[in-house]
């Protein structure tokens, strides 16, 4: 097999499945009863009825280890459509995070301006922590964190990346 075909690629995956119990569970188990790597994962219901949810799963492998979790996808029972949302054109991915952090005097006003310039948001306040929101692509959420270890990062809570398709094209 060709470099290219050993080449790894992330790929994020939306999955439209019942909303029933234990389809997460099978879901997951596929990703671990065959040794491949959740990077992120997110669930919730996407209908007015609540029987409908979209699982968002990031994951990486060679283009044949996707292709495979695609169709073993596909062929679980509960599940609706199956689309990589990687390879089917443009689309925006989001994560939402908390992220506190501890500090006094200037390290207190260099969190700010940090924050300030990464459009973060001031949830909670004490005389001693801040507790940030933050919205955005993974690797702006990666920067902010990185930025703030010096000032006093001491926690982060995300929420694992969503996505959608650009325009009009929709999974349903």
């Amino acid at each position: 097999m060709s470099e290219a075909g050993n080449a790894q690629r992330a790929a994020t995956i939306a999955v439209l499945v019942e909303n029933e119990a234990g389809v997460l569970a099978r879901v997951i188990g596929l990703f671990s009863g065959r040794g491949y790597n959740i990077d992120s994962l997110t669930v919730a219901p996407v209908d007015d009825t609540g029987r409908v949810s979209r699982i968002t799963v990031v994951t990486s492998g060679t283009e044949m280890v996707i292709d495979q979790i695609k169709a073993q996808l596909d062929r679980l029972v509960p599940v609706h459509k199956v689309s990589d949302l990687t390879l089917e054109g443009p689309h925006l991915t989001r994560e939402l995070a908390l992220i506190k952090v501890v500090g006094k005097g200037e390290h207190r006003m260099e969190a700010l301006r940090l924050a300030d310039a990464f459009r973060a948001r001031v949830v909670d306040a004490t005389t001693e922590s801040f507790v940030f929101e933050m919205t955005g692509n993974g690797d702006k959420i990666d920067a902010f964190c990185a930025l703030m270890r010096p000032v006093g990062l001491v926690e982060v809570s995300r929420t694992g990346a969503v996505a959608i398709a650009r325009g009009p094209r929709g999974l349903n």
